[in-house]
């Protein structure tokens, strides 16, 4: 069955505490590895739980400080630690001239090539399986969230239902199985419906990176199995969550039930609520009930719809 782990290793927002770190969420499928966001102390957070430095790309969702600063020195570890693979950075303008630029602040340039990426909104990366997206997001700078997104699986292969159709077992069944009908030795034909089961969709993540409830965010999070939500504020800092461009707990939970998502997490938290995000939660629960609020070391894993 394919693996997919999440690690949130930083959300706080602004700020670090004592508790919580700056934004950084590291997500495994299967063999690969995405960093979102890399707050400062972020390479800290990965040695502190565990997921390894193996990152085949690294996504921004904005150029505020508290959301890249820890890139500085997490590429310079990758250079003494020997790596020579290439690191993608991807981000939304000005990630094409402000990142090179960020790299080379120090005595010396980094020790393995680094490209970067300028995104916008649309497909960033098409893999095996699956593929993730960025959207456009409301903040006070150029900022995108992103999706991964599975592609659809094939239904099962009912073995039951081929062997009372009298199909021999061998290449037949394999012809089925990849949508191909056939005709059997006594002249009947077989269609694949008839041995295979509904498609299987995939599973979908969606990182909301800062910004107010946005059209984009709720379109992309349509049936999500996870949306991860900005929640800087509560309902009482309702207007600095608009003049700042932030959300609340209660919009980030209206996203994720106009979407019909299946579950929520909240993150970016306002030093406010770093030791008490109970009443965040609440709040939240009272528009959407299957939502938490993250903590620095939550690992989330996400089994494919059978």
């Amino acid at each position: 069955m394919s693996s997919m782990r999440l690690t949130f290793l930083g959300t706080s927002a602004a700020a670090p505490t004592a508790y919580r770190n700056l934004s950084g969420l590291f997500l495994k499928r299967e063999g690969q590895s995405f960093l979102f966001d890399c707050g400062e102390g972020t390479q800290r957070q990965m040695i502190r739980y565990g997921t390894g430095f193996a990152l085949d790309a690294v996504f921004f969702t904005h150029f505020h400080a508290d959301h890249y600063l820890g890139i500085i020195g997490f590429v310079r570890t990758l250079g003494m630690l020997g790596r020579t693979d290439p690191l993608v950075l991807y981000g939304p303008r000005p990630a094409a001239t402000f990142l090179p630029k960020v790299l080379r602040l120090g005595a010396e340039d980094a020790s393995l090539p680094v490209e970067v990426i300028e995104v916008n909104h649309g497909t960033v990366i098409r893999g095996d399986g699956y593929r993730i997206e960025a959207f456009a997001t409301d903040h006070r700078v150029p900022s995108v969230g992103y999706a991964l997104i599975e592609d659809e699986r094939p239904g099962r292969f009912d073995l039951s239902a081929a062997r009372t159709l009298g199909i021999p077992d061998g290449p037949l069944f394999g012809r089925l199985q990849r949508g191909e009908a056939i005709t059997l030795p006594d002249g009947r034909d077989i269609t694949p419906d008839l041995v295979i089961g509904p498609p299987r969709p995939g599973r979908r993540v969606v990182v909301s990176g800062d910004t107010r409830p946005c059209e984009a965010t709720t379109l992309i999070s349509q049936g999500a199995d996870l949306v991860i939500h900005e929640a800087t504020f509560g309902d009482f800092e309702q207007g600095r969550a608009v003049d700042t461009r932030h959300s609340t707990a209660r919009e980030a939970a209206r996203v994720a039930k106009e979407a019909g998502a299946r579950r929520l997490v909240l993150t970016h938290l306002s030093t406010r609520y770093d030791r008490e995000p109970g009443t965040l939660l609440e709040q939240a629960k009272e528009v959407f009930d299957a939502c938490e609020v993250a903590d620095d070391g939550l690992v989330i894993d996400l089994p494919q719809h059978d």
